[in-house]
């Protein structure tokens, strides 16, 4: 219960900030001020609606977690995660599995998606970044703008691109969002790939440490 009320006040405060970081990024095309408003608040129905119907549909005995090992328990005891951790981190990373399975399948539907995943490695990426996560889940506070916002999000946004690309008839208005909803989607993409290197920094670190010691090294034998 208390984790479904935090889920809940989570939902509505992630939905408020995607909106309102759409309806800057929007503005910041020169779309029309009403114009981004509307489509802004647009997605943001969108996504509680995406929100209420998969909580609905949990309850009436939807898409089922799989059954929890012993093994994988008792790695994420090893963690330090307690019970409740544990059965938050699984619904989290199921959702996100299904999140990455519906940006990987639309993008694959679109020829202008499918340029922005090859340039990005967007799918590549955000699996790479799943895989990370299960095996350090004591650093999932350390993704909630990946999980919470940019993957929801992408994963919404490229629904809608493809749903509205397979209009049979387009007028140039539907053309001119399909424009700037793809720039909106390219930049989302973006921000996954930063996600990935943010959680990878101390990689990153320690391997500009290693170089700078076999530099030394190098030097010295010189």
């Amino acid at each position: 219960m208390k984790h479904s009320t935090l889920n809940k006040s989570l939902t509505y405060i992630v939905t408020l900030f995607t909106t309102l970081f759409l309806f800057v990024l929007l503005l910041g095309f020169d779309l029309n001020g009403f114009a981004a408003l509307l489509l802004s608040i647009g997605a943001g129905v969108f996504m509680l609606k995406k929100y209420n119907s998969r909580s609905s549909s949990s309850k009436s005995g939807g898409s089922k977690l799989p059954r929890l090992s012993q093994e994988k328990e008792a790695f994420y005891t090893s963690k330090g995660l307690s019970k409740e951790d544990i059965q938050y981190f699984r619904k989290t990373m199921h959702k996100a599995k299904e999140q990455v399975m519906t940006i990987e399948t639309n993008m694959a539907k679109s020829g202008k998606l499918k340029a922005i995943e090859n340039r990005n490695n967007t799918v590549g990426l955000s699996k790479a970044l799943f895989k990370e996560i299960a095996n350090e889940p004591d650093r999932l506070h350390e993704v909630d703008q990946f999980l919470y916002v940019h993957l929801p999000s992408l994963a919404d946004l490229v629904v809608k691109y493809v749903e509205i690309e397979n209009h049979k008839a387009k007028s140039k208005a539907t053309y001119d969002i399909l424009d700037k909803s793809s720039a909106t989607i390219d930049k989302m993409c973006g921000q996954i790939v930063e996600d990935y290197v943010m959680f990878k920094e101390d990689d990153i670190q320690d391997l500009d440490v290693e170089i700078e010691l076999a530099k030394r090294t190098l030097d010295k034998n010189l």
